[in-house]
């Protein structure tokens, strides 16, 4: 079972990001939150498996699991005090010819079967022990880099 991580001064925060021009609080967060979802998809892209065997004609290269991992934004569930990013996997015809010469396929079509199992193949999980094995630091880096872009924006303001 999941456990939840208990974050205090989350009113303070809040004061500080009002007490910011719009622009700069947007962007505050919006960069901290950020660098939390990397720390997610730096460890999901350690943790994916890679194929070794012999790769048939019209099957996704060995890495595509890899590569196809990534962090996107939702702007329309962010707000001014609130940014949403979720850790995924690309997928999807329009993925399949990357690279220069077509050849870097992020389709991983298949990263479901792979994160959860099959009747037929036992589940190989990277995404959800990523998340468990780094929720904690990626808190940290929220924090840091909040910190960070705080202090910098209240610099801006009192040149």
């Amino acid at each position: 079972m999941a456990e939840f991580a208990h974050v205090s001064g989350l009113t303070e925060l809040l004061a500080a990001l009002k007490a910011l021009p719009e622009k700069a609080a947007r962007n505050a967060l919006r960069g901290a939150v950020y660098a939390g979802a990397k720390v997610i998809v730096d460890e999901a892209k350690s943790k994916a498996p890679v194929y070794t065997g012999d790769v048939s004609k019209g099957h996704p290269p060995p890495g595509t699991l890899k590569r196809s991992i990534i962090m996107k934004q939702i702007p329309e569930a962010s707000n001014l005090y609130k940014q949403t990013f979720y850790v995924t996997v690309r997928h999807g015809k329009k993925y399949q010819k990357q690279g220069k010469d077509g050849s870097k396929s992020q389709d991983a079509y298949y990263w479901r079967f792979v994160e959860f199992g099959t009747q037929k193949m036992a589940a190989r999980p990277f995404l959800r022990p990523a998340f468990e094995a780094k929720k904690m630091e990626a808190i940290e880096a929220i924090k840091k880099r909040l910190a960070e872009r705080i202090d910098m924006a209240v610099r801006e303001l009192y040149r």
